[in-house]
Formats: structure tokens, sequence, C-alpha cells
């Protein structure tokens, strides 16, 4: 008899998370049309548990991060000034390693994450 309730607990766990999955990309998709955006989600489960996800992000790598770029003279001339300031103080050279993979080398400690001074 346990068993038999295990299973349907189960059963009923799936069938509820799948319809909340469901819902919510009709939700996200439905809910605005956004024609540069991608939906994504699923969900895994075994052994009495479920679990499920979704995200709503821009189509592409979304490993990629897009940077704004600066848009007035006076941010392009403070942007220029912070780039030449951070190579002429870590000096950025491409080195092969011991693997022959291509790699950055800088001349000062921090540069690896843009520190300029």
């Amino acid at each position: 008899m346990l068993t038999l309730q295990r299973t349907k607990v189960i059963f009923i766990s799936r069938l509820t998370a799948a319809t909340a999955l469901s819902l919510v990309s009709m939700t996200a998709i439905g809910g605005a049309a956004h024609a540069d955006g991608m939906v994504f989600g699923g969900c895994i489960g075994g052994g009495g548990a479920v679990n499920c996800a979704v995200r709503w992000g821009e189509a592409g790598d979304p490993y990629i991060r897009v940077v704004p770029q600066p848009v007035t003279e006076d941010e392009k001339t403070q942007s220029a000034q912070r780039d030449r300031k951070w190579e002429a103080r870590c000096r950025p050279v491409i080195a092969q390693d011991r693997y022959g993979v291509p790699r950055y080398q800088y001349a000062a400690p921090g540069c690896e994450f843009g520190v300029i001074q």
C-alpha cells in the first residue's frame, strides 16, 4: 500500500510540475510579444522529487555580456584615456602556455581584472 501511495504522489507532483512549467512558459511567451528573446526551461526528477526551471532571456549566447558603448564625446574621451592608462601600466602581450594555448600576460598584478592603478 505504501508503494502505491508513493507512486500516486510522484505522478501528481510530476504532473503539477509539468503543468506549472507549461503555464510559466506560456505566460512568458504570451504575456508580452518579444521577438528578441527566448524561453528556456525543463524539468528533471527522480526518486520522488521533481525540479522545474524556466528562464527568459535574449536570443544568443548567454555567456556573452554586451557592454554599452560610450555615447557622448565626453564619455568617449574618458574611455579612451582609461584604455591608454591601462595599456601603459599593464602592457598586455599574448604568449603560448606550456600546452600551446595563447593566453594574455600582463606586466602588473590585477590587470586581468581591469585594475588601472
